[in-house]
Parts: C-alpha cells; sequence; structure tokens
C-alpha cells in the first residue's frame, strides 16, 4: 500500500517536495474538485461522468491527494472510491429520504447549534471537510458557502446560549470538520468553551486523522492537550483507511492524551460484511481507537445505494458479539428520523421470560436459563443485623 502510495505520488506530483506533500495546507490547496481532476487520476465510469457533469445531488466533490492515493484508479466498485467519487445514483431520491432527516434544523437553538439531547449541544462550526464523504448526514449544508473562514461573531452566539444554559456539560464540535480550521481558530473556540463552569467535557467529531493526517501535527495536539478532559470521535470507514500515516496520526492523538473513539456508517457493498467490520474493529483497537457506534445509514437524498437493511446490521452485530473482544464491539444505532436520537438496535437475546427467569440465548446461538426471581435475603439481612452493621 505504501508502494502504491509514493508511485502515485511520483506519477502525479512528481515535483512535490516531501515538505510539501506532508503539508496539509498544501493538501487542501491540491484537492481533486471535478471531473477533469479525476479523468487525470483514473477511469470514470458511465454513473461516475453522468454525475460529475452535474446529474447528481449539491454535496461538492473534494478529495485529498493522500487520500486519492489510496483509491482504485481502474475499479469503480472499490469500497473507498464509492465513499468519495459521485454516481448518478445520488439523484434518485426514494420513498422516506429527505434532506434533513434527524430534524437538526427544528432543534436548532442558535446558528449552528444544535440543542437536543438535555445535557449536550452538537455545535457545527464549519461547513468545510478536507474530503467529501457522498452518504454525509449534512450534504444539504457542507461545502456549500463560497468562504469557508471560521466567523467568530457565529460562534460567540452558540457560545453565549451554552454558558447561558447550565445544563449543558457536554459540547460535541463537528460540521464538516473541525480539524479543518487553523489551530489559532480551534484554540479560540475551545479556551472559551473550556472557561464556561459547567462544561465539563469537549468532543470533536473528525475524519481528519484517516483522509487528512498530515493534519494531525505535534502543534496541534500540544495545543489539544491543554483543554483536557477533550475527547475525540474518528469517523472511519474501511480498514484500508488504517495506513502507516493514518496510524501515525492517532498515535499522536492519543499519546497527548486524547480518548479516541470511532464512529462507522454501515455502507452496503463497502463494510457490510463480517469480514470486512472485524478487519476494520481490530485495526482500531489496536491502534488504540475504541469502536463506539456503528450507524445505519441516514435516509438522506439519494442514498439508498448505500442503504442496508436493519436486520444485515444486526447480523453483523451479531458476527462481532463474543466472537470478539467486547472493546473492538460497537453499539449499534438508528439515528430516529424526526430528530428522536440515537436508538440502540441490538440482536434478540431474550428468548423467553417467565415467573422463574429469563431463556437467554448466547452468542453461538445455544440457549441458557437464568433464575430471574427475588426472595426474602434482603428482609434477611435486615432482620439480622444491628444499627452498627455487627451480627
Amino acid at each position: 500500500m505504501a508502494i502504491a502510495r509514493e508511485a502515485f505520488r511520483a506519477r502525479f506530483f512528481p515535483d512535490t517536495t516531501d515538505a510539501d506533500w506532508h503539508d496539509w495546507r498544501w493538501q487542501l490547496r491540491h484537492r481533486f474538485r471535478n471531473e477533469n481532476d479525476l479523468c487525470r487520476i483514473m477511469q470514470l465510469s458511465a454513473q461516475e461522468t453522468l454525475a460529475l457533469r452535474g446529474a447528481a445531488g449539491a454535496l461538492p466533490l473534494a478529495i485529498t491527494p493522500y487520500y486519492a492515493s489510496l483509491l482504485d484508479p481502474d475499479d469503480a466498485t472499490q469500497p473507498l472510491r464509492r465513499t468519495v467519487v459521485p454516481v448518478s445514483l445520488e439523484s434518485r431520491h426514494s420513498v422516506g429520504e429527505q434532506s434533513d432527516p434527524l430534524h437538526e434544523e427544528g432543534s436548532t437553538v442558535r446558528p449552528g447549534l444544535v440543542h437536543r439531547y438535555p445535557d449536550r449541544v452538537l455545535f457545527l462550526v464549519t461547513d468545510h471537510c478536507s474530503v467529501f464523504c457522498r452518504y454525509c448526514t449534512r450534504s444539504r449544508l457542507v461545502g456549500q458557502a463560497s468562504d469557508t473562514s471560521p466567523s467568530r461573531r457565529t460562534w460567540q452566539g452558540a457560545i453565549d446560549y451554552i454558558a447561558d444554559h447550565t445544563e449543558v456539560r457536554d459540547v460535541l464540535l463537528s460540521g464538516g470538520d473541525p480539524l479543518t480550521l487553523p489551530n489559532s481558530e480551534l484554540e479560540w473556540l475551545l479556551t472559551r468553551l473550556r472557561a464556561i463552569p459547567h462544561v465539563e467535557l469537549i468532543r470533536i467529531g473528525t475524519k481528519v486523522p484517516l483522509v487528512l493526517p498530515q493534519r494531525v501535527t505535534p502543534d496541534l495536539t500540544t495545543m489539544l492537550a491543554k483543554f483536557h478532559p477533550l475527547w475525540m470521535s474518528i469517523h472511519a470507514t474501511h480498514p484500508d483507511e488504517l495506513t502507516e500515516e493514518a496510524s501515525a496520526a492517532l498515535a499522536r492523538l492519543a499519546d497527548a492524551g486524547i480518548p479516541l473513539g470511532s464512529q462507522t456508517v454501515l455502507l452496503s457493498g463497502i463494510n457490510d460484511s463480517p469480514e470486512t467490520l472485524r478487519q476494520l474493529m481490530h485495526g482500531l483497537v489496536r491502534r488504540r481507537v475504541k469502536p463506539y457506534y456503528l450507524y445505519q445509514c441516514d435516509p438522506i437524498l439519494g442514498s439508498s445505494h448505500f442503504r442496508t437493511p436493519v436486520k444485515r446490521g444486526l447480523e453483523l452485530i451479531g458476527s462481532l458479539r463474543g466472537h470478539t473482544t467486547g472493546y473492538a464491539v460497537p453499539t449499534y444505532v438508528i439515528d430516529a428520523p424526526g430528530g428522536g436520537g440515537k436508538i440502540p438496535i441490538q440482536p434478540e437475546t431474550i428468548v423467553a421470560r417467565d415467573a422463574a427467569g429469563l431463556t437467554l440465548r448466547g452468542f453461538q446461538g445455544t440457549l441458557f436459563r437464568y433464575p430471574d426471581v427475588t426472595d426474602d435475603s434482603t428482609e434477611f439481612f435486615q432482620e439480622t443485623t444491628t444499627p452498627n452493621g455487627l451480627p
């Protein structure tokens, strides 16, 4: 894989120095943005060509040179390629799909601030991403502004709301991708959030370590480490993303004391096989990333070709549970359309319940009995214990 990346760079960026290639700003400036760009590096399929010529949705195209080096130039069905190169199926809108399926706009209390859960808020600090995933929940929002520079005035309105609502103890920075912001802007935000006494936890949701690992510099991790407790949710899709560069970026974050969790969207034909999912989860755990959520793909407009049946998701969780360490098993959730929040979906393990207890199904399908009954033991201990706790 490393050889392929070096060959890609030598072919398409032969005059690029090591310093430039490993500079995240250079990577952003040289992203592939249109059909002509992609034709340089891959043989486009008919569906891809049609989409790039305007038949797909509004979500723009953007792929960093680093991530482009991971794509198969000849196979349009390659998992990573399918996640970032548009196809004409994006223009097909199926029943139940919506531009804002999670009803975030209905829970927006300030520009960029969503307050749905009682004790936490979602703070959309930018609409900018280094790479745009074709199944993005916020495809209605991301990449739409012509000026992607941050607006401190907009942020301040959200910060003021958080400061005024003492029930908010947890702030999740998302977007877009917060790690596409300069260090100075991130530090400005984190400083003001950390100054709010009732904000106990700050989280950052990002895919940057896997699509733009050059961004995770020592300067960034040193700055982030000043704002503990700070957690990070890594958007991981496929084991092929876990390259040497991505592994080094994750190691720098973990070494800075930042707890890492992963969030993976279940995608048809991309990561919906037991072996692929197991490789991804094991690879994350080896890199000190705890698999956290496996999401059923949200029904955004034009997403039917990405979505799997829920039955398939349950089978995949069943293929992990008991067959590997619990640390490598994420919680399978549906983020309920209409703003209902995340609802865990698990294989049925309670087969029957009666007066004598429960019948349970183990990971191998074997049934077991558990005596879920009460007796008078509590009364016994109350009757045979003196006030000082001695019998």
